[in-house]
């Protein structure tokens, strides 16, 4: 369902109202793109990020899962909703830095339905030679008739055992 998040609706930047606006003709791939591109973190050491532009994206009640690998080789994850998310990370991006930059994207949609497999890599700064980082992002989106709302996000990095496999790395 639609939440109504005051005058323009809940879409707040440039990026995030021309993909509602896409929707319009219902180019859904371009609307999707651009809603995941928005979602992504781009802020140097010493700034927050923009949590209100980061919140307009997200249905409410959606959950975003980080998972790792215990110190005993054990999978875990970690289910938060936003407000638990911004707890959980904002002093570590605002200590270090963070740019996530989208390398590419796996994307299928059925009706109302989007799955995005976005390869990314992280920085702690925009100018570093080299990421610190891989991973891939797998997004849910939904289609409340109006908008392209991401549901769920979970993440998981490249790391000794699981290497980014090349189909990964191309975009269709």
């Amino acid at each position: 369902r639609a939440v109504d998040r005051g005058g323009d609706r809940g879409h707040g930047d440039a990026a995030v109202r021309g993909a509602v606006h896409l929707l319009a003709g219902r180019r859904v791939p371009d609307a999707e793109r651009a809603i995941v591109r928005s979602r992504q973190h781009k802020a140097p050491a010493g700034q927050e990020r923009d949590w209100d532009r980061e919140r307009n994206l997200f249905f409410p009640g959606a959950k975003l899962i980080r998972t790792s690998i215990d110190d005993t080789g054990k999978p875990q994850a970690l289910a938060m909703d936003m407000a638990s998310y911004i707890e959980n990370v904002n002093d570590y991006l605002v200590q270090n830095g963070f740019f996530e930059y989208e390398i590419a994207r796996k994307t299928e949609i059925f009706g109302n339905v989007a799955h995005v497999f976005s390869t990314y890599e992280a920085k702690h700064r925009a100018e570093d030679a080299e990421p610190f980082k891989r991973g891939i992002n797998s997004i849910q989106l939904f289609f409340d008739g109006e908008r392209w709302w991401i549901i769920n996000m979970i993440w998981d990095n490249e790391r000794p055992g699981n290497p980014m496999p090349e189909r990964y790395l191309e975009s269709n």
